[in-house]
């Protein structure tokens, strides 16, 4: 279930709302140019499907969306547990460490989760919006907008990602450390 929490950008721990409803979250996020959407999930992709099976299995959407938004790339990003790989929380852990500090791209950052979840927040006027995404939520980002994404300590998430230029992905970090202030995935999921 899709999950919004705002709290002022200085009072992590002050919740001025919490909310699973559809509606409010896509109108709350409108607000601030940001854009939910769902697209129902695909039938019947296993949690061992490539890159290309997830593709093909999005495929009329994938490419209206290209032709909308003038994407050029689309690729595919898979985390999911491997506890028979004992390299695997080294680097789940390493790459969620490389998400979690602020940055803001050169164009939107729009994101379709096949499967899993992971959280988007938004640092926009004096408040950061968490946006817990699950499979079947399409986000997209203003390009500019600060924010930073946890994948939680345990990722298990499969995401396709659109782009309008190469090096669209590549983040201009802040600097500001107040990633580290607020409640991570893990916590929102286990808050009231």
């Amino acid at each position: 279930m899709t999950l919004l929490q705002v709290m002022p950008d200085n009072q992590a721990e002050s919740v001025l709302l919490r909310t699973t409803d559809d509606g409010l979250i896509t109108t709350s996020l409108r607000s601030h140019g940001v854009g939910l959407s769902r697209w129902e999930p695909a039938p019947g992709l296993a949690a061992t499907a490539t890159g290309e099976m997830i593709l093909d299995a999005y495929s009329s959407k994938v490419d209206q969306l290209r032709e909308d938004g003038g994407y050029h790339l689309v690729d595919v990003v898979q985390w999911r547990p491997d506890d028979d790989d004992p390299g695997w929380a080294e680097r789940a852990a390493k790459a969620r460490g490389a998400f979690r500090d602020e940055h803001r791209h050169g164009e939107d950052e729009v994101r379709f989760f096949a499967a899993g979840r992971g959280c988007f927040y938004l640092h926009l006027n004096h408040h950061v919006l968490a946006v817990v995404c699950e499979a079947g939520d399409l986000l997209s980002v203003p390009a500019g907008t600060p924010h930073w994404f946890d994948m939680g300590s345990r990722p298990d998430f499969v995401a396709i990602r659109f782009f309008q230029e190469e090096d669209g992905w590549v983040g201009d970090f802040t600097g500001g450390r107040i990633s580290s202030l607020f409640p991570t995935l893990d916590d929102l999921l286990v808050a009231p």
